[in-house]
């Protein structure tokens, strides 16, 4: 059986919030940001809310017809050197935003940034979120898959930064590779860039 997936809106932003919140949690790099579970408890979904909002107005969010799981993704352009210095100022608006103490909300935001390809225009996966009591049943693959198809009927790379190991081996199962430079948090967990050529 298929999983329905249709794209999100404005009336979605709540139930894209909750998911992403409680799908990362427990996430290693969501933890390095946000240390103490108490405090990421109450923290992290102004994160989540900084995301969602981004990619409601830039990008595209998949959701599945149940509400379980969504997928946060953005086409990025080829890089304009001109643009180098854009994503340190909206690093430091996101901080702002969401919470104002915590340099580690800016950093990884500067440091995905910096290990970003910008050498060829692709979809970036920037978030996947499943209901924690849904996960391991099909819907990421489903939401991903949905659009690795379209990227391969057009021709366009894919990319994303894994999290986590589970993630990573999810991902190489979809084609993604990884490019060979992990991104290691200072005294926290390391990421994995991941690209994928279309097929």
């Amino acid at each position: 059986m298929g999983v329905a997936i249709r794209t999100a809106g404005e009336g979605d932003r709540e139930l894209v919030v909750r998911l992403l919140d409680e799908a990362f949690q427990d996430d290693p790099v969501s933890s390095w940001v946000f240390p103490g579970a108490e405090y990421r408890r109450t923290t992290h979904p102004r994160l989540m809310a900084a995301f969602t909002d981004a990619v409601l107005a830039e990008g595209r969010i998949d959701v599945t017809e149940d509400g379980m799981a969504c997928a946060l993704w953005l086409s990025v352009p080829a890089a304009d050197p001109a643009d180098a210095h854009a994503d340190d100022s909206e690093a430091a608006q996101v901080r702002e935003v969401v919470d104002p103490d915590n340099e580690r909300v800016e950093l990884i935001a500067r440091l995905t940034a910096e290990i970003h390809p910008s050498h060829r225009a692709h979809a970036y996966l920037w978030m996947i979120g499943v209901a924690p009591g849904h996960q391991g049943k099909g819907l990421g693959t489903a939401l991903i898959a949905a659009t690795l198809d379209r990227c391969d009927r057009e021709g366009l790379p894919a990319y994303l930064e894994a999290s986590s190991a589970r993630s990573r081996r999810l991902y190489e199962r979809l084609g993604f590779e990884f490019t060979g430079r992990v991104l290691g948090l200072p005294d926290g967990p390391s990421m994995w860039p991941m690209w994928r050529e279309p097929r």
